[in-house]
This record gives C-alpha cells, structure tokens and sequence, in this order.
C-alpha cells in the first residue's frame, strides 16, 4: 500500500501519477496523519467500478433465484436466441 500526504499530489503530481498509471497502484493521502482520499487512474477506477456493477448484479441474481423468479433454462435460451438474432439482423 503507497501512503503519502496530500501534500504530495501538490508537490510531487508527477510522481503521483507515473504511480497510479504504471504500477497500477492506487496511492493513499492522509491529511494531519488520517485517511482523507484515494488517487487512482481513470483505468482502475472503470474497472473497479465494472466489479462493483458485476457483484451487484449477481446479488439481484440471488435474490430473484431465492425468491423464485427464475426463467427455466429453454425459455432463457429462446430469449437469447431472439436477441441474438435481432443483432446479427441490424449489424448491431
């Protein structure tokens, strides 16, 4: 983990960045010697962002197969197919 005041990203930007853009690492600022943010590139954070909508989506998932809203599997496929085909049909 890269700790540094928030003095840094004033002082040193560069230093800052060349971290986040290729150690792939997000860098940690503290202020008066607490936590006060996170810098990270805009590629880890779409990322991060993706896995936070991925494991959303999943917990929707659970809930609907717990509660018994499920698509049996052939009716899920026809649907698919449809898409499918409607995509293939527009160039989409």
């Amino acid at each position: 983990m890269i700790i540094k005041p928030v003095s840094e990203l004033r002082n040193n930007f560069a230093e800052i960045s060349k971290i986040v853009h290729e150690e792939r690492k997000p860098v940690f600022l503290t202020r008066n010697g607490s936590g006060d943010m996170v810098v990270m590139s805009m590629t880890q954070y779409n990322e991060k962002q993706a896995m936070l909508d991925l494991y959303a989506g999943l917990a929707r998932g659970e809930a609907d197969s717990a509660a018994g809203r499920v698509i049996p599997w052939d009716e899920a496929k026809k649907e698919l197919r449809k898409i499918l085909d409607l995509k293939g049909a527009t160039g989409v």
